[in-house]
């Protein structure tokens, strides 16, 4: 049997509801702070290494930032799993987004090395709509503005070859698209734990 409820008992449902979100949300932050970082070293290393690497060996700082952050992504999503004490439905939504970006940036990736073209303006181009959709979804303005910075990185580097600006205009959307964004979401998720 449905029991009815009161006004201050649905209101109070709705607060209960709404502070989950936020906190099923704000974990999120660790990805993108792993995700930033690991991104920007490899950049910043294909960056100094050019001259002495070949094409195969500078992707090696790529490959190792994506094998290590998937290891840590993966075991801190496993232990986040288990400690979680409700699941939201937006959870997954943001989950699946993710999982089909990856999936499109490996075929990018694959397709990319066949051709032998460099992928790395279309994948800060696509990096922006799952960055731009996750902020929609958790109504988080910094994430919005970062999935906007990605889609112009990536517009701006399909507009040059030079070396220097690829690596400025990648790292510069990292640090306003996820690590920023990231530290935002940290201090806020801080904020709901003290609360």
């Amino acid at each position: 049997m449905e029991k009815n409820m009161t006004p201050e008992q649905s209101l109070r449902l709705i607060e209960e509801m709404i502070a989950q979100a936020k906190r099923s949300f704000s974990r999120v932050s660790f990805y993108f702070l792993l995700w930033g970082g690991l991104l920007t070293l490899a950049m910043l290393a294909t960056y100094l290494l050019r001259d002495q690497l070949n094409a195969w060996g500078q992707g090696a700082p790529w490959g190792a930032a994506g094998v290590l952050g998937g290891v840590i992504s993966g075991v801190h999503g496993a232990r986040q799993g288990r400690q979680a004490q409700v699941s939201n439905p937006m959870d997954g939504l943001i989950g699946w987004l993710w999982t089909s970006f990856v999936i499109t940036m490996i075929i990018i990736i694959v397709a990319s090395v066949m051709d032998h073209r460099d992928p790395g303006a279309m994948i800060t181009a696509l990096t922006g709509i799952p960055t731009f959709m996750t902020g929609q979804i958790m109504r988080f303005r910094p994430l919005i503005v970062g999935g906007i910075l990605f889609w112009v990185a990536g517009i701006a580097m399909h507009m040059t070859q030079d070396a220097l600006t690829h690596t400025v205009l990648y790292c510069g959307a990292m640090l306003l698209g996820y690590i920023i964004p990231g530290i935002l979401l940290k201090r806020q998720e801080d904020g709901l734990r003290t609360a």
